[in-house]
């Protein structure tokens, strides 16, 4: 596989190297003042404010996807929702970027606060309140020693929960997956 020289970028995280010595410019390469590898964003100063503001941004959106199509605002919904579908953007690669500025530890726990806050009976309990409930910030888990939620759950946990909500299509007549749904009304 050759080097694709345009996919490359050359981040410079010492003040002044000057191009001629590196000889990154005749080789073609650009130079950037940040930097994404393995989903993580990095800029010159090694700084992660920029990746704390893209995790808090992707689980805005989620848990604003969560509060328009969810009717119910149960403890027994909407955690469960949080932990599978916000809580891996908050996690991803937390060892490598976690938060090292209190503005990003800020910004952290108030989308988990706006989390806590959709929970009816919840509203108005603070941020240690929500702790009793389950909703934990990035990279405690490690310190506390207990294994993370947003693992997969063993097979077979929410198959009786499940059971009833919706049910499975009759897929005789083409060649589908098999596991196409039926329409139903709920109530």
């Amino acid at each position: 596989m050759k080097f694709n020289k345009v996919k490359c970028k050359v981040l410079h995280t010492v003040r002044a190297i000057p191009s001629t010595t590196t000889g990154w410019v005749e080789n073609g390469l650009r130079s950037s003042p940040e930097g994404k590898d393995l989903g993580v964003l990095v800029d010159e100063k090694l700084n992660m404010t920029q990746q704390c503001a893209l995790a808090a941004q992707k689980a805005n959106c989620i848990l604003g996807c969560i509060k328009t199509s969810v009717t119910s605002r149960s403890r027994e919904v909407i955690l469960p929702l949080y932990s599978t579908l916000m809580r891996p953007h908050l996690e991803y690669c937390v060892q490598l970027w976690g938060p090292q500025h209190k503005k990003d530890m800020d910004l952290l726990e108030q989308v988990q606060r706006r989390a806590t806050e959709m929970i009816r009976g919840l509203e108005h309990l603070s941020y240690e309140g929500s702790q009793r409930v389950g909703v934990v910030q990035p990279g405690e888990e490690k310190a506390s020693g207990r294994p993370y939620s947003s693992l997969p759950a063993p097979e077979g946990t929410y198959k009786k929960a499940g059971e009833g909500l919706v049910t499975r299509a009759c897929g005789d007549r083409t060649r589908g997956n098999g596991f196409k749904l039926k329409e139903g009304r709920f109530r």
